[in-house]
């Protein structure tokens, strides 16, 4: 294998980037609201109060995460290299705190915009995340960090 080659192999091969899965999921759901209503409460203003609650934790808990990868010096994209494994922050309690931070995001916004469809679709997303995302990103960081990897993850839950 070149240099070239190796260097272009050099991410776990997602599926997709991970918020494009959330968004696309998420437009689905409110589509399927418009068309079928299925609302989680009987008034928009308690699902709206407790949705943008859940999303305003979500995207403190992703800028914690964010702002950690960027600190220690390693791509958030998954399309890029990862430069190291990283154990601080919400990386001590998560190994996917930004796609635990998603997911809450993703609840968050299905319960302002009142609907059940969100949560019967989140069952597939969260199986597309796992198989498409995470496993990949897993066998990735195995076989590039190795022991130092595997020390990690048997310390640390792969979710919460």
């Amino acid at each position: 294998m070149t240099n070239t080659t190796a260097a272009a192999a050099d991410h776990p091969g997602v599926i997709a980037l991970p918020p494009f899965l959330y968004l696309g999921v998420f437009l689905a759901a409110v589509i399927a609201q418009w068309l079928v209503p299925l609302p989680i409460f009987p008034t928009t203003a308690v699902a709206v109060a407790l949705g943008l609650t859940l999303a305003v934790v979500a995207i403190g808990a992703a800028r914690w995460g964010r702002r950690t990868m960027t600190a220690a010096g390693t791509n958030v994209r998954p399309t890029r290299p990862a430069t190291t494994i990283v154990t601080a922050g919400p990386f001590r309690y998560s190994r996917n705190p930004l796609y635990v931070a998603l997911t809450l995001l993703y609840v968050g916004l299905t319960t302002a915009v009142n609907t059940w469809w969100g949560m019967v679709l989140l069952v597939p997303l969260l199986a597309t995340m796992h198989f498409g995302v995470v496993l990949r990103e897993e066998r990735y960081l195995d076989r590039k960090f190795g022991d130092s990897y595997r020390a990690y993850r048997s310390r640390v839950r792969r979710y919460v």
